[in-house]
């Protein structure tokens, strides 16, 4: 499998765990975006997640894995997501 194949991977299934995430929780947690590790087998993944944008309608969140790597890691594979408000009406 290719290297960027290997990191879809690993994006695929961080951008799935945090999407279910609700609007609250998502802002509470990544208010200063995050960067963390991430061990599958062997190898060891850097993702990176941030909020692009917090309307009054919805969060627009956006991610990037690579593994570290120079200089493919310079261009990592990236994904957003976006999770809709609802409204307390």
């Amino acid at each position: 499998m290719a290297r960027r194949d290997e990191w879809r991977e690993v994006l695929n299934a961080e951008a799935e765990r945090w999407s279910k995430k609700s609007c609250d929780q998502l802002i509470d947690e990544l208010r200063e975006g995050q960067t963390y590790a991430v061990q599958v087998g062997a190898k060891e993944y850097q993702v990176e997640i941030e909020i692009l944008e917090n309307t009054t309608e919805y969060v627009h969140v956006g991610l990037g894995v690579d593994d570290g790597s120079l200089p493919m890691s310079i261009v990592p594979v990236v994904q957003s997501f976006i999770r809709q408000k609802v409204d307390s009406d």
